[in-house]
């Protein structure tokens, strides 16, 4: 039994059999041809699946190692990759921290680059980070999707391209489907976006001692995730976020906040930003931007509002932008969007 980590509600017990433990890590390691000679590193907590199915249970079940720093730096994971680890799994936190140190030591930035595999994971990594660790390191990180009550569901597999933004198709034996907004499948001729539906063996048997929200989420046999997503051609997927929290309805267009976010930390002073729709009468929801500054830099709000509105297009600007000192995070790394409402 695994807690979800509780960003859009409280945290409720759902339920793992082991068939989805042992079916969704054997489709994990064949995606990043996972095998005994490797050596994972990772500072991860162990009482989420990110650390502990796939950081402690994958190297195990492939009959592997596994090397946990236990409280995360960059320092103590750089020097697990210049010795015997072959793998890294972080969070996006984590990698921007990772970049910050690769970038000022060399070093560090050799050590991450003899890995065969660096994965992120928990959150959307920023596009800007995942080129800071590119230009520092060379290694072009892939990123994986998943949810506590399926475990994984996409992933970038380690051979061929790794482009950033993407988590790539879903996994051997699971199926990832997208649903509209009045509830039927998206197909490929329409608009390849909606929300994901996930099905297969790595789904759990439901919420612990809650049958009605284990009924709301599941619809025969799909689960429906709550998460927004695109589509390309090849079945690849981009998350872009929450469908209450992270799909911004704004005068007549949707906006993902994610896009917004990311054009923000373009800003060379943008340190962290994170973006939500608040009720307005006008608009239905207005953008609302939080902020976080490095204290070495300065920006106005005029200044990201204009840069938002020439990166993306002027009706994705924030009608508000809030600076403050910190974003609000669960020990995951992932924003706790509803304490910024």
């Amino acid at each position: 039994m695994f807690f979800t980590s509780g960003t859009t509600g409280p945290p409720k017990g759902a339920v793992i059999p082991r068939r989805a433990l042992a079916s969704n890590l054997d489709a994990q390691a064949a995606a990043w041809d996972w095998t005994p000679d490797d050596v994972l590193t990772h500072g991860l907590p162990l009482h989420h699946v990110h650390g502990l199915v796939l950081g402690v249970l994958g190297a195990l079940r492939v009959g592997g190692r596994v090397h946990h720093v236990g409280r995360f730096s960059p320092e103590a994971i750089a020097a697990e990759l210049a010795a015997d680890a072959t793998m890294l799994f972080a969070v996006p936190t984590m990698h921007s921290d990772l970049a910050d140190a690769a970038e000022r030591d060399a070093s560090v930035a050799a050590a991450i680059g003899r890995a065969r595999l660096v994965v992120s994971g928990s959150a959307p990594l920023p596009t800007r980070d995942w080129r800071r660790i590119e230009r520092a390191t060379g290694q072009r990180i892939v990123q994986r999707y998943g949810l506590t009550e399926t475990l994984m569901n996409c992933a970038v597999p380690a051979s061929g391209d790794r482009p950033p933004g993407t988590v790539g198709p879903a996994l051997p034996g699971v199926e990832v489907g997208l649903i509209g907004g009045g509830g039927s499948p998206v197909d490929e001729s329409e608009d390849p976006t909606g929300e994901v539906a996930v099905r297969g063996p790595n789904v759990f048997l439901g919420y612990l001692g809650d049958p009605g929200a284990t009924a709301r989420a599941m619809h025969e046999g799909w689960f429906h995730t709550g998460d927004v997503a695109a589509r390309d051609r090849e079945g690849w997927f981009r998350i872009l976020g929450r469908r209450d929290l992270d799909l911004i309805k704004t005068g007549g267009h949707r906006v993902g906040a994610g896009e917004v976010e990311d054009a923000l930390l373009e800003h060379p002073a943008v340190v962290e930003a994170a973006v939500a729709g608040v009720p307005d009468d006008r608009l239905g929801q207005r953008i609302v931007a939080w902020v976080v500054l490095d204290p070495d830099g300065a920006a106005s709000a005029d200044e990201l509002t204009d840069l938002v509105a020439s990166t993306l297009s002027p009706f994705k600007r924030p009608r508000d932008v809030r600076f403050v000192e910190r974003l609000p995070r669960n020990e995951m790394g992932k924003v706790v969007k509803t304490s910024l409402r």
